[in-house]
């Protein structure tokens, strides 16, 4: 058996807490240039909170293990014992009961010293998966064994109770910490490539465009491994700015809505005629740069906005046949994605009658998507976010939006 030593006589949990926190900012100034920018900047941020949280273990009481053993004792200092001699060890044959309690999160978090903590923390070892100490006596007697074993977890769950009480204020926040530190990074090469220009494309807007829409404000320790990305040289591609996307958005949510308002005008449209209304409004409002019915890259699809020869708002316009069309319409939409940070829609009508059940179709079936990514800030009732990897990239994001409408059928 592994010599017994003292629990959580380490290092103090602040500076724990100090050292991960400098260490993780410190490993991402030091990531390849290229590999930060070619990265997702969410995936790499829960690769360093993960790498650096510390995952205070869990005792596993239910599945205590002991075992028993003969055991020589040296009882020469025994006050009881009638010893002729005390200066030379006397040993006779005892027990020794080995207790094994497993445990899950990481053994290394066993050294850290909570706060608070006394002088006389538990005594035990640690191997591999397992906590362990042991019981020795001459005349053992099983009340009192249970009882010291007892006293001896429950000394060692109140400092771990410390412990992960300690270090909640770190796993909280490292996500947080390491997303600023990756955007303040990309922020700073960008900068100094003279590239910021490229990435914070901005449409031009016709002055006397009516505002139709303002947009609300949208927002088990295993080893983590990097997240995929290619180191070579990063090259921005044109990105369709948030403020843009929210306001195509609000373009199309305001041109369904008059089809929930008049659906006798639009009882017997079909999705062409559909699309051709939101390509007006669009327009209207965008000089001209959204066209319909345009190949992109493995198809046709039915809104389309380009700059620079790359494609940075995609749309698909489609009424309600259930989840596997939808699921069809957005391999389309990863069909048609060939460049990084597409902004995509789809805009789902429903003639209907149970527009709840549609509703509470879509979240499911989205995310049963094997490229669904996680979902975004933002949702609501009838609209939905999210991130999905780039079908042939899964170093690239596109960001896909799905709004649904009820489109009523007029009396007659």
């Amino acid at each position: 058996m592994a010599r017994e030593d003292y629990l959580f006589t380490g290092p103090d949990s602040y500076a724990v807490d100090r050292h991960q926190r400098q260490q993780m900012a410190a490993d991402i100034e030091k990531l390849d240039a290229d590999r930060l920018l070619n990265t997702p900047v969410e995936d790499l941020a829960v690769y360093f909170a993960e790498k650096y949280r510390i995952t205070v273990p869990t005792l596993d009481v239910d599945n205590v293990v002991v075992d028993q053993r003969e055991r020589q004792i040296d009882v020469s200092r025994d006050p009881m014992r009638m010893i002729m001699d005390r200066s030379r060890p006397f040993y006779i044959t005892g027990t020794e009961i080995e207790v094994e309690v497993p445990f899950s999160g990481e053994a290394e978090a066993f050294k850290i010293q909570p706060n608070p903590y006394t002088l006389n923390p538990p005594r035990a070892s640690v191997r591999g998966s397992l906590v362990t100490f042991s019981i020795v006596g001459t005349d053992l007697d099983a009340g009192q064994v249970r009882a010291q074993i007892d006293r001896t977890i429950a000394e060692i769950q109140s400092y771990l109770g410390n412990l992960r009480g300690n270090m909640a204020s770190l796993n909280d926040q490292l996500l947080g910490e390491a997303r600023s530190a990756i955007e303040a990074r990309r922020t700073k090469l960008l900068a100094s490539r003279n590239m910021v220009a490229s990435l914070g494309f901005k449409m031009k807007e016709r002055e006397n465009a009516p505002k139709t829409f303002v947009a609300p404000e949208v927002r088990r320790k295993l080893s983590p491994v990097m997240p995929p990305a290619s180191s070579a040289p990063f090259k921005p591609e044109p990105q369709l700015a948030s403020a843009d996307y929210e306001h195509i958005l609000g373009v199309m949510q305001a041109m369904t809505q008059v089809m929930e308002l008049s659906p006798s005008a639009f009882h017997d449209i079909d999705e062409e005629g559909l699309r051709s209304h939101f390509l007006v409004q669009l327009n209207g409002h965008y000089q001209g740069q959204a066209t319909g019915e345009t190949f992109n890259y493995e198809g046709k699809t039915d809104i389309l906005i380009r700059s620079e020869g790359r494609n940075i708002f995609i749309a698909e316009c489609k009424f309600w046949s259930g989840p596997k069309k939808l699921i069809d319409t957005i391999d389309q939409l990863l069909g048609y994605s060939a460049w990084r940070d597409t902004k995509t829609a789809i805009v789902l009508l429903n003639r209907n009658r149970d527009f709840s059940k549609v509703l509470a179709a879509i979240p499911d079936c989205v995310r049963s998507h094997p490229k669904y990514k996680r979902d975004l800030q933002g949702s609501t009732e009838t609209t939905f976010r999210y991130v999905f990897t780039n079908r042939d990239d899964p170093g690239q994001e596109l960001f896909l939006t799905v709004l649904a409408f009820d489109v009523p059928t007029p009396r007659q």
